[in-house]
């Protein structure tokens, strides 16, 4: 079994667990979407993300999104959260001001502002 970074991101807060979480998996290329659903269920999270090199030259890195029952094209704060974990974790890293997002809804730009504490 190959061991991968998980984290847990809590989104739109500042304050740990008052926030709205999403499990993140960094590096899931080895990971069968079958597996990543049973991960998500396991997760019992409303979402869980996998983050994978980008298949276009355009993104900076690509995003699968599934709920505990399906996988999902988009949604809002998974997005920001695996964001916030891509750029914490150094698997991508925004050029000026902004993140490409490959996921199943296509690429999507993110932009990316660095607060005075130095948040992302």
């Amino acid at each position: 079994m190959q061991i991968l970074p998980f984290k847990q991101v809590d989104v739109f807060t500042q304050k740990p667990f008052w926030g709205n979480p999403v499990a993140v998996v960094i590096g899931a290329e080895c990971v069968e979407p079958a597996e990543m659903q049973r991960i998500a269920a396991w997760t019992n999270l409303s979402e869980t993300t996998f983050v994978l090199r980008p298949s276009s030259a355009n993104a900076d890195y690509r995003l699968r999104i599934f709920s505990p029952k399906q996988e999902l094209p988009f949604a809002g704060h998974p997005t920001i959260g695996s964001a916030h974990a891509v750029i914490e974790s150094g698997f991508a890293s925004p050029r000026e001001g902004k993140l490409r997002q490959e996921c199943l809804a296509g690429i999507l730009d993110l932009s990316v502002e660095i607060t005075e504490t130095g948040q992302k």
